[in-house]
């Protein structure tokens, strides 16, 4: 059940790439129009020095200013054309990476909504908040911007040897001379970066996840007074981050100065054949100066070029993680043929749907996480339809794991779950889950109001059925005391109410859908006894006519279920209402009267 990240050791994946890059498809005109415009702006930057060519050796040497009107013009229209260039290619390159970053955020989140409760189980919240953010964002601006100087680069550095080649092809030999050594010395540093920078995006995510439990555990942490020992945990993830960032900033930084020293190489052997050149009559001064400026801007690209791959390269870290996410695929699914009758959870088919009565059954059903700890073996149980059923047992018995398979959070590993004669595997997930109000120990609430909670059961819920939801479980009183009544904002995670409040309306939120099955996981187990007994009341209303399965750890909240379940290490070791168990002076009789004394004992001392 531990979280274990996928380790990564390929080498640069042109197959990783080749899927990201066709994101890109969804916006033709944007991609083609940016391709266009860098294009134009690198063939504009390579006439820049054929200008200064023109002046030298049409104006300056022969000392005439003849025509120098109409090349000042050329000259003004080339700046212009220039310019106009760079601001459409900046504002279409900013768009792309929106565009790019939103839909593969909508995409991992589509996936993030499909998947099965196991992996929520198994997952750090860590790591997947590094995919959703860093991990994605960067992944936006690699890609949008490497296009921009990939296409820059490569149209600069093919115009400019056409130019170099045409004006003197043995002094351009000696400009493209070093190249093979750029290729293989960039190799072998986009290999270093690869690995050192995978290092980090994996300590990243082990941060995000630190940084997540430390919050979400700050009243525990301040209890027990573990904050030294949380920080030393932080400054020991935070030590190896450095670490690692330091070495991979070292090899990239040490990349970046080797393609300047060999650049610088291939000048210098323009300057020196060049002058041989001049001095012998062979080449004009306009063309030295050309070709040392070619020299100087053919080495350019190649640098933005090499950056780009190093960037791929360490992006190709954050690529892998961001598509491992997209491509899990669900424990629990629905098959193709369910899908194309029922639809899937967030396109279905409503009309295609039956309606649930409530009869349950497990046959033979065998479940385990691990099968060398099997929960449930041959686990065989019926349920009527509109039956409350009560289930009791020691921690780890496999009481919620019973609840889990019935709402198809899993699914049976042997043996079959039949919802009214039908194994619900032969329905939609979406079809039964939206028949199922399920309240949890601890009531979570989304930022918001009181009514915007209320309606997350049913987004298209009236106002009246909102109150009305809310006055079956007992709600309703205390909301109309608020000032803002139902608009009443609850604050992350409903921190503005009370844990009794936040059940309440987490019992209404379950309610206001009408669902045909109920279940209550330790529902009243962390609330006081004046709102444990309104909800007692509200449950008499709620539970009428509909299968329902309680949790239970306060045992006077099942006295009036139809049957109470005893479960033993997956097993059921009595079975019957409560008035029969007590008689029966076995488990659930010693349970219930230890639990009557403890809380009379308690009460006494009080």
């Amino acid at each position: 059940m531990g979280f274990k990240e996928q380790e990564y050791d390929k080498k640069f994946d042109v197959n990783t790439w080749k899927r990201l890059f066709k994101y890109l498809l969804r916006y033709k005109v944007t991609t083609i129009g940016l391709i266009f415009f860098m294009i134009s702006i690198a063939v504009a930057d390579a006439l820049l020095p054929q200008m200064t060519r023109i002046a030298i050796d049409d104006f300056i040497v022969p000392n005439t200013t003849e025509g120098l009107n109409i090349f000042i013009l050329k000259f003004a229209g080339l700046a212009v054309w220039f310019s106009v260039n760079v601001f459409i290619f900046i504002a279409l390159a900013g768009r792309m990476e929106m565009e790019l970053t939103y839909d593969i955020r909508e995409e991992a989140f589509d996936k993030l909504q499909k998947l099965s409760l196991s992996y929520y189980d198994k997952t750090q919240n860590g790591w997947i908040m590094a995919r959703m953010t860093s991990d994605i964002r960067r992944l936006g601006e690699v890609i949008s911007w490497g296009i921009v100087d990939v296409v820059w680069g490569t149209t600069m550095m093919i115009t400019i040897s056409i130019f170099m080649l045409v004006s003197n092809w043995r002094l351009a030999l000696y400009t493209l001379a070093v190249i093979p050594l750029l290729i293989i010395v960039s190799i072998y540093f986009q290999r270093i970066i690869l690995k050192a920078f995978r290092i980090v995006r994996k300590i990243n995510s082990k941060i995000t996840g630190a940084f997540s439990e430390g919050i979400s555990g700050a009243k525990t942490t301040k209890t027990l007074v573990a904050e030294e020992k949380n920080l030393n945990s932080f400054k020991e993830l935070t030590g190896d981050m450095k670490t690692h960032s330091v070495r991979a900033a070292v090899f990239s930084a040490l990349f970046l100065p080797i393609v300047l020293s060999l650049s610088s190489i291939g000048i210098s052997l323009i300057v020196w054949k060049g002058g041989e050149g001049v001095v012998a009559g062979t080449v004009t001064y306009g063309v030295l100066v050309l070709f040392i400026s070619y020299a100087t801007q053919f080495f350019e690209p190649v640098r933005e070029v090499a950056r780009v791959l190093a960037q791929f390269q360490q992006a190709q870290a954050s690529a892998e993680r961001v598509l491992s996410l997209i491509d899990i695929d669900p424990d629990v699914k629905d098959k193709e043929e369910i899908l194309k009758k029922y639809g899937d959870i967030l396109s279905p088919k409503e009309e295609n749907w039956e309606s649930i009565k409530g009869n349950i059954a497990f046959e033979d059903v065998t479940f385990y996480y691990n099968e060398k700890e099997r929960i449930l073996e041959n686990f065989n149980l019926k349920i009527e339809e509109g039956e409350t059923v009560a289930l009791v047992g020691e921690t780890g018995s496999g009481k919620s794991t019973i609840v889990n398979l019935i709402c198809r959070f899993y699914e049976p590993v042997e043996g079959s779950i039949k919802i009214d004669g039908v194994d619900y595997r032969e329905r939609s997930i979406n079809w039964l889950h939206e028949k199922i109000g399920y309240v949890l120990q601890s009531p979570h609430l989304f930022s918001g109001t009181i009514k915007d909670n209320l309606k997350y059961g049913k987004l298209d819920a009236t106002d009246h059925e909102v109150i009305h939801a809310a006055k079956l479980v007992n709600a309703h009183e205390f909301i109309m005391e608020l000032p803002n009544k139902y608009e009443t904002q609850v604050g992350e995670g409903g921190g503005k109410l009370s844990t009794g409040e936040k059940q309440l309306i987490s019992f209404g939120r379950a309610l206001i859908r009408n669902p045909s099955i109920f279940v209550l996981d330790e529902a009243t187990s962390s609330i006081d006894t004046e709102t444990e007994r309104k909800i007692q009341s509200a449950l008499e209303k709620i539970l009428k006519d509909r299968t329902s399965f309680i949790i239970a750890h306060r045992l006077s909240t099942i006295v009036n279920a139809d049957r109470i379940l005893v479960i033993n290490k997956g097993q059921i070791v009595e079975e019957g209402n409560h008035n029969q168990l007590i008689k029966k002076k076995g488990y659930y009789y010693n349970l219930y009267n230890n639990q009557f004394k403890k809380e009379n004992f308690e009460k006494s001392i009080i």
